[in-house]
């Protein structure tokens, strides 16, 4: 049956995954600032208290309206997204601009107490307008697991050392995937990490920090296109960079299907890797996406294979 798409997503002159400006990386590991909007899906979470906003998780663009991150990162402050930053600090930052949510979607299986299904959609109550600054991430295919030691970059404005300040300026730093037969090792993170996880880092050296949470896993692929397979989601509590403690991170290619089916806007429904289907939370129990029927939806969701609707 052909099926009538909704198009929500005129890519234009943009890409996803591709930034206009190109990161430079390299296989030392090592923190270190970015060049200024490299990492342009990248987003700062931040909340309000008197009359501020502060940083307090990252996230990632993966559609003009919508924001993925962590379920841990949402309460019930209020929230506003802040798109294209580098300098936190600078009030007026070219090619910046902050969108306060419509919607949050919390995995509607989001278990706190063992740090399960940690993930998390945000609806812009307004669609950005993609530029060099700003532009949404590739996303994996469904269920792709990648090999042992894939070079992988974390990005964020994390503490940049276990109890020290918020970076001013956004940093990367490289960190190898660790196996989860590795990952789940006893004297590793036993049974607490899961196969719908993803481990990266655990040097001793490198490794998400305080900050960088609900922010991506950014890896690479041959043709140059990074991918976010990763939401960052736990560290070990004996501080960032503990040995065998590698940051765990929310594997985005095992929840292809359940971001197909959160709600992104009355309309057609598109089914297989980019459709979604319409949900909307119960006031009663906002954690919990709920199944109200609201219509169907199509999503510019970006995946590999160059396939985007």
């Amino acid at each position: 049956m052909k099926l009538l798409v909704l198009a929500l997503f005129v890519a234009g002159a943009y890409g996803c995954g591709l930034p206009t400006f190109p990161p430079m990386v390299n296989r030392v590991v090592g923190g270190e600032d970015v060049r200024q909007h490299s990492w342009p899906w990248q987003v700062s979470l931040q909340y309000k208290s008197g009359s501020n906003f502060y940083h307090t998780c990252g996230g990632t663009l993966i559609a003009p309206q919508w924001v993925l991150t962590a379920a841990h990162c949402i309460g019930s402050r209020t929230y506003r997204v802040y798109l294209g930053k580098h300098n936190l600090r600078a009030s007026d930052e070219a090619g910046s601009v902050a969108i306060a949510p419509a919607d949050i979607i919390v995995h509607d299986r989001w278990d706190p107490a063992r740090i399960r299904n940690d993930i998390a959609l945000i609806k812009l109550a307004t669609p950005v307008t993609v530029s060099d600054s700003i532009m949404p991430a590739c996303l994996p295919d469904d269920g792709v697991v990648l090999p042992y030691g894939a070079p992988c970059y974390v990005t964020g404005w994390g503490r940049l050392w276990t109890g020290g300040p918020i970076a001013e300026f956004l940093q990367q730093a490289l960190l190898p995937v660790v196996s989860h037969d590795v990952c789940s090792r006893y004297d590793w993170w036993g049974s607490l990490v899961t196969t719908s996880m993803l481990c990266a880092g655990g040097d001793g050296q490198l490794a998400s920090c305080n900050g960088d949470s609900g922010g991506p896993l950014n890896c690479q692929n041959p043709d140059g296109s990074w991918d976010v397979h990763g939401v960052v989601s736990f560290g070990s509590s004996m501080g960032c960079n503990y040995p065998q403690k590698p940051s765990v991170f929310t594997r985005v290619s095992a929840y292809i299907p359940w971001i197909n089916d959160v709600s992104i806007a009355a309309g057609l429904r598109l089914k297989l890797s980019c459709g979604v289907k319409a949900f909307s939370r119960d006031p009663a129990n906002p954690a919990a996406s709920q199944r109200y029927a609201v219509g169907d939806v199509s999503v510019a969701l970006r995946l590999r294979r160059g396939h985007r609707c």
